[in-house]
């Protein structure tokens, strides 16, 4: 799927707007079908992601699609800000420091690996978002986070942890590994 740049604008725009109307009116922000782009209509999952002052203030999302994109993306621009665990609930006056991205998800597909030589090298060359199972224990990581973990080694062991799983568990273990792609844009 491609986003135009004018669709882009009117997703940022609409998250940014769904958090200045539940701070003025103390409700969620309600749009109607009929005022929403048909693209912007289908059922896409999403990740939206909070920042202040360039560190994480939230990101919560969905990793496959439940809602229309336009409806996923309001809901989790209101998880990100008043539902991350990791993180208080915002405040109204962080709102002006908040800078937003939104990151629409391609539907993840199971990866067949034949090791861990391999499975280092297929994350190398693409730099997926990756989302690891274990039993009970799973967790993901967006692409964009690649930026801050530079290795595999160092992506995987971070996303173990995440998973509430030993650091060396992808090492010792095979791991059900499902990777994807996303279009990510943010405000400026």
């Amino acid at each position: 799927m491609k986003i135009s740049k004018l669709d882009r604008k009117q997703l940022l725009k609409l998250s940014r707007s769904a958090l200045e109307h539940i701070f003025k009116t103390g409700k969620e922000i309600e749009i109607k079908d009929s005022d929403i782009s048909k693209k912007l209509k289908e059922k896409r999952a999403t990740f939206i992601t909070l920042t202040k002052n360039g560190q994480l203030r939230g990101c919560i999302g969905k990793l496959l699609p439940k809602k229309k994109l336009y409806q996923d993306i309001i809901e989790n621009t209101y998880s990100a800000a008043f539902n991350d665990p990791r993180f208080p609930q915002l405040k109204k006056q962080e709102l002006s420091k908040i800078k937003i991205e939104i990151s629409v998800l391609d539907k993840p597909k199971k990866l067949k690996y034949k090791n861990t030589k391999d499975l280092i090298r297929i994350l190398e060359e693409e730099k997926p978002g990756v989302i690891i199972h274990y039993g009970f224990y799973s967790a993901t990581f967006l692409p964009q986070v690649w930026e801050d973990l530079k290795s595999a080694k160092e992506f995987l062991s971070h996303l173990c942890q995440k998973a509430g799983l030993l650091g060396n568990t992808w090492k010792h273990k095979k791991l059900e590994i499902h990777l994807y792609r996303t279009i990510k844009f943010k405000e400026k």
